[in-house]
């Protein structure tokens, strides 16, 4: 029962483990010095308040995406689609905090309502589709990113400017960042929305696993036709699950917009942030805690890299492939036990079969 309950977190550990030491395998063989790779990737993240500022910081939004996409995972759904919600929240909270001139105890919590309000009505468009017409929702979610990319650039472009490469800076009344908490880390780009992340995946916590709907929404993730024949609305729990994970994704872009830039720039390509969110909720296992402790790996991952080059001389690119090797630890482990489970599952079939005929031979 314990190695049950563990079983979630070593998969994790494990993965993480193999991933490094394939790391420092892949370095050996390129003539780096692994030892000093993950040195400069540690002082890289966290050597003085600066490097840690910016650690927290990238790791802000990950949280939050790692949620969305764990909170529709636990429904049985899979939101790709939370880049796509990154981007109308990070417009959404960016308009806000432009467009009006509030006092601050209602200009900031405004702006991030609008966010996550834009973002859980970009995640009902695929909620809705996947309800009433069973339209599988990573297809829909998929286009969806595409259409905020080009949506967002098309409205700053030609509403929010006038075709402006960026929008204004947000009035200060919106904004996450603090001149005390900037100078204490060093003047990195920290803001307080590390608090809002903290707190959502409390929430997160509390409304899967203490409440009503939760338990509704596991249990459509479970098993649709038992729920629906349990007397659960699996129309609305699906509906729910896309629209508070799109939330969660419109709050990952108001950490940007409000936050890390305080404007909104036209968009080449995708930001990663909503992707990365697929493999921080995979490697956290889709809770709460998992989430929060896979976000802060992506962040040193990512800000630590930036100081491999020079430090070690080990290009970041290596880093990628770390990260992509702990995920596929992280896969091949779920894999692997879901296939031990079903061969014993297969014996123990097989053995109460066999005894079964043995018990009929002798009668």
């Amino acid at each position: 029962m314990i190695l049950q309950k563990l079983k979630g977190t070593w998969i994790p550990l494990v993965a993480i483990g193999f991933g490094l030491l394939a790391g420092a395998i892949i370095m050996l063989l390129f003539g780096y010095n692994p030892i000093q790779g993950y040195i400069a990737l540690w002082n890289g993240a966290f050597e003085n308040p600066y490097f840690t500022g910016e650690t927290i910081r990238l790791m802000t939004p990950y949280i939050l995406s790692g949620l969305a996409v764990a909170f529709a995972f636990r429904s049985g759904l899979l939101n790709i689609g939370v880049e796509g919600q990154v981007f109308v929240g990070w417009l959404a909270a960016v308009w806000v905090g432009t467009a009006f001139s509030l006092p601050a105890f209602i200009h900031l919590p405004l702006a991030i309502l609008a966010a996550a309000v834009a973002g859980g009505l970009w995640g009902f468009v695929p909620g809705y589709l996947k309800a009433k017409y069973q339209v599988h929702e990573v297809i829909i979610t998929i286009m969806m990113n595409y259409i905020a990319l080009y949506s967002t650039n098309a409205i700053i472009r030609n509403v929010l400017t006038d075709q402006g490469e960026r929008t204004d800076y947000i009035a200060e009344s919106a904004s996450l960042k603090s001149a005390w908490l900037t100078e204490l880390m060093e003047f990195s780009n920290i803001h307080f929305g590390i608090i809002l992340a903290i707190f959502s995946a409390l929430f997160y916590w509390y409304f899967i696993e203490k409440t009503k709907y939760g338990f509704e929404l596991k249990a459509v993730g479970f098993n649709r036709d038992a729920s629906k024949y349990a007397g659960m609305s699996v129309k609305r729990s699906i509906i729910m699950s896309m629209v508070i994970s799109g939330g969660f994704a419109g709050l990952a872009g108001a950490m940007e917009g409000l936050g890390t830039f305080g404007y909104m720039s036209l968009q080449n390509s995708f930001t990663n942030i909503g992707f990365d969110g697929i493999a921080i909720a995979l490697l956290g296992g889709n809770t709460a805690i998992g989430v929060i402790l896979a976000s802060g790996l992506f962040g040193v991952l990512k800000n630590g890299a930036l100081n491999m080059p020079t430090s070690a001389g080990v290009p970041h690119e290596l880093v990628d492939i770390i990260t992509a090797l702990i995920i596929f630890f992280v896969a091949a482990s779920y894999m692997i036990i879901l296939f031990r489970e079903q061969i014993i599952s297969m014996y123990h079939k097989l053995k109460h079969k066999l005894s079964n005929i043995s018990s009929k031979e002798g009668k």
